[in-house]
């Protein structure tokens, strides 16, 4: 017997309807909840892909791998008077020939530029690896094709290492390298004079920061510089010959205090023919102590460098160690480089420097030079973008050359004063670049400085004359 009852469900339909329902509600129930799941797990996949990613990345945003781009370069035209390009410098004065540079603010006819290539690995250890390639050139051409009176050449190419995994003890902190390269400690300069404080480069390798307690280091390098055709027959100026200076070197640091050592030996060298006479160098010594300051000599906020540099034979060239083959055995030379940076007040900021060198039996046995700088560099910042520099540069010499290379002795004075009205994207600070700057320079010098060398940039023959104004632009930059 059926059992029907108009207007309603039977009891077996609704039963079956509800489990119906209550199935669905729970497969959908279910689906609602994998699909959280997985867009939960979607979610997390993604983070730890992103993160992945970041990681990957950011060692090379921050500089620790990948290729990097660093430059400095420099181009101006300085014009005298007469609208014609004019001699120029911080090496154009007599005591130039021996490394006695003055200011170079308006004073720099040059084109020079350095671009440099790095590339940066970190190994699965934890080592850290350097590729630097650095390309150069140089022209006093105002043209835009140099090719033909350029100087392009590769000045560095080397591998650095560091953070080495299986150094330790006082090397833990210590980097290798090999190639060729300007050393990383002793290329510190004068900027201002465009003059290194001392200067060092060529082929080698070395070690740097052992480290033997917190505030005392040591690098340690051994580097090759050519001397290439030098004439080594009296007789017959024809022969020539080669050979290489091997410069040993220790720089070390105790705390804001440098003490470098440098041996160097070229072999043979001794048979160079120099002033009609072979007695050049085959050794050499060579010695700095300098003191770093973080003030402007305890008087002021700032920074300054100071140094005495001491050589005999070959390392009587105090600036770029072990580079001049032509000195005598009897070589002695003595220079002192002191430089500070300081704000005079919020808006003007203030630059001197000292730089003096005596030498003798330099090249010849009887030889004397004397030669002292004094340069200033003052900064006005009137906006954010615009500051006047002004420029005095002083310097004294007293040559005595015995008629090396045909020089005559010479005992004078030269001078310049520059203004250089300069634009910047940020005034501010004594190493803000890049710089485009308009200049004006008034220069003069004794007579008798006119007779040092044919050829020379003030000589006789020159129409750069004294108590001439020279004008020009110039830009600079760097990073």
């Amino acid at each position: 017997m059926l059992n029907v009852t108009y207007g309603t469900t039977p009891a077996r339909k609704t039963s079956s309807v509800r489990l119906l329902t209550t199935a669905v509600v729970l497969a959908s129930l279910g689906l609602t909840a994998g699909q959280a799941q997985a867009q939960d797990q979607s979610v997390e996949d993604r983070l730890a892909d992103l993160e992945a990613r970041l990681a990957e990345v950011e060692p090379k945003a921050n500089g620790l791998e990948g290729f990097s781009f660093n430059t400095y370069a420099r181009s101006g035209l300085l014009l005298n008077g007469d609208l014609q390009s004019a001699p120029g410098g911080p090496y154009l004065t007599p005591a130039g020939s021996v490394g006695g540079a003055v200011g170079r603010l308006g004073n720099e006819p040059d084109t020079y530029l350095e671009a440099i290539l790095n590339y940066k690995q970190v190994a699965e250890n934890g080592t850290k690896s350097h590729y630097r390639l650095m390309i150069a050139d140089s022209t006093t051409s105002s043209n835009d094709w140099t090719a033909g009176d350029g100087a392009l050449n590769v000045r560095q190419a080397y591998v650095e290492f560091s953070n080495l995994a299986s150094f330790s003890g006082i090397f833990e902190e210590s980097a290798i390298w090999a190639g060729k390269r300007f050393d990383r400690d002793l290329d510190f300069d004068i900027h201002w004079l465009d003059s290194d404080i001392v200067f060092l480069g060529g082929l080698g390798a070395g070690v740097y920061d052992v480290t033997f307690s917190d505030s005392v280091k040591s690098n340690f390098s051994l580097y090759g510089r050519s001397f290439l055709e030098f004439p080594s027959d009296i007789q017959d100026q024809d022969i020539t010959s080669d050979t290489d200076n091997l410069i040993l070197t220790a720089n070390n640091y105790f705390g804001n205090v440098q003490w470098l050592i440098n041996g160097m030996k070229a072999q043979e060298n001794d048979l160079r023919v120099v002033g009609g006479v072979t007695e050049a160098a085959e050794t050499g010594l060579h010695t700095m102590l300098a003191y770093h300051g973080d003030s402007f000599f305890g008087l002021s906020d700032g920074n300054f460098k100071a140094a005495i540099i001491h050589g005999t034979g070959l390392g009587a060239e105090t600036k770029n160690i072990g580079a001049d083959g032509d000195l005598h055995e009897d070589a002695v030379s003595t220079r002192v480089a002191v430089y500070g940076t300081t704000y005079l007040s919020e808006n003007w900021r203030f630059v001197p420097a000292i730089l003096a060198e005596t030498s003798e039996d330099r090249y010849i046995k009887g030889d004397e030079y004397q030669w002292l700088t004094f340069n200033a560099r003052l900064a006005q910042e009137l906006s954010a973008n615009f500051e006047m520099q002004y420029e005095a540069s002083w310097q004294t010499m007293d040559l005595t050359t015995l008629g090396y290379q045909g020089r005559s002795a010479v005992d004078g004075d030269y001078s310049r004063f520059t203004i250089a009205p300069t634009f910047k994207p940020q005034v501010g600070g004594f190493w803000n670049r890049p710089e485009i700057r308009v200049f004006a320079s008034y220069s003069t010098w004794d007579d008798e400085l006119e007779t040092y060398a044919a050829g020379d940039a003030l000589g006789v023959d020159s129409d750069f004359e004294s108590g001439q104004w020279t004008f020009g632009t110039q830009m600079e930059i760097w990073f």
